[in-house]
């Protein structure tokens, strides 16, 4: 366990002290907090995180280890990674590592042995608020830091995380072809597809609509991704072309809210966003609930879904958003959760047989 000094000051000056892991330095972001009690190398590797630090609610992190099975994106994105406790004796069979280690290799800043709870609180009645991870050095010039700090905002954030060129993956027994557009996918969303007999082609966020329309796929998918989604304007109009097409859509997370906007809904910040594995949701058509995984700072408002194009199809029970849309045109419906976590006790991947369906329907 490292000893190092190291603090975490917010941008209303408030100060934490902790304990160093990971790499050395100073790390700004805007401050998250994720409720889930497993899960982090799931955390750390999801691009959703993008440009933000992340605290942990859970006490303990780090118990069962790491290891290369877990990753949901091809590095770790988040600016850095706050826990109160961190396991460096972990114990599991399939551990290949300790936490420290992996944030270590990944560049990333942490910092531990501070009270999360006391934050957590902080963020959940101020909101969002930007922060910077640092050391003894770094809080000499405090008041330099704290301009940072608040002048930090997320850019440039899809264009970043998106893959570079085409992708391909291949299921055992190919039925289907889908086009998985990439704002910051995870890879269990691929598992997902493949499972169920799908040929992926992963696309860079911003290809053309023509282009994917081009390569006749059965369906196609919108991914998770980070940052707000109404700065993601040429996504947004391409998938005004892609709507337009007959060729099936689920979208998930970012690709939920981008649909939405491309339909000419709009989208609001929350106060503290949704992150963690445990938030209910209910399918308003099946009148049943179901516990659900989330990642998500914005949500699309339902008062300006045209209820021509759509209709709200999930919603969550603790504070009433938007968590799902179905499109009148009977070839498009999306969710704000995340399908593919499987957070238990029933779980939500019969949406992912549902496009398979409207694939299978459209063949």
């Amino acid at each position: 366990m490292c000893e190092q000094k190291a603090y975490l000051l917010l941008a209303d000056g408030t100060i934490f002290e902790g304990r160093s892991i990971g790499k050395r330095g100073t790390a700004v972001g805007e401050i998250v907090f994720n409720t889930s009690m497993t899960g982090y190398e799931e955390i750390l590797t999801d691009a959703s995180y993008y440009g933000q630090i992340v605290t942990q609610t859970y006490p303990l992190i780090g118990n069962y280890g790491v290891n290369d099975d877990d990753i949901e994106s091809r590095k770790s994105w988040v600016n850095g990674y706050i826990v109160h406790e961190e396991c460096d004796t972990p114990s599991n069979f399939r551990c290949a590592g300790n936490l420290d280690s992996f944030l270590k290799k990944q560049n990333i800043i942490g910092l531990c042995g501070l009270d999360t709870r006391r934050l957590t609180r902080i963020i959940r009645e101020h909101g969002v608020m930007n922060g910077a991870i640092t050391d003894e050095k770094g809080l000499e010039n405090k008041e330099q830091l704290l301009k940072e700090i608040n002048n930090y905002k997320i850019k440039d954030a899809v264009k970043t995380v998106t893959v570079p060129e085409k992708v391909e993956a291949k299921a055992e027994n190919g039925k289907y072809k889908v086009a998985l557009i990439d704002y910051g996918y995870k890879i269990n969303i691929m598992r997902s597809l493949l499972k169920r007999g799908c040929d992926v082609t992963v696309y860079p966020a911003l290809t053309p609509p023509e282009e994917i329309i081009k390569d006749s796929p059965d369906g196609i998918m919108l991914s998770n991704g980070p940052g707000d989604p109404a700065e993601c304007k040429e996504a947004v109009e391409n998938l005004k072309v892609l709507s337009k097409s007959d060729i099936p859509i689920f979208g998930i997370c970012l690709g939920h809210q981008l649909l939405a906007l491309a339909n000419g809904a709009k989208t609001a910040k929350l106060k503290y966003g949704h992150r963690g594995a445990n938030h209910p949701v209910k399918d308003l058509n099946q009148d049943r609930t179901y516990i659900t995984s989330q990642n998500h700072g914005y949500a699309v408002l339902a008062d300006t879904i045209d209820k021509s194009v759509g209709t709200v199809s999930h919603i969550n029970l603790n504070d009433g958003t938007v968590e799902g849309v179905r499109y009148n045109n009977g070839h498009m419906f999306t969710v704000q959760f995340h399908p593919e976590a499987s957070p238990g006790p029933k779980d939500t991947g019969y949406l992912f047989d549902e496009f398979i369906s409207l694939m299978k329907d459209r063949s």
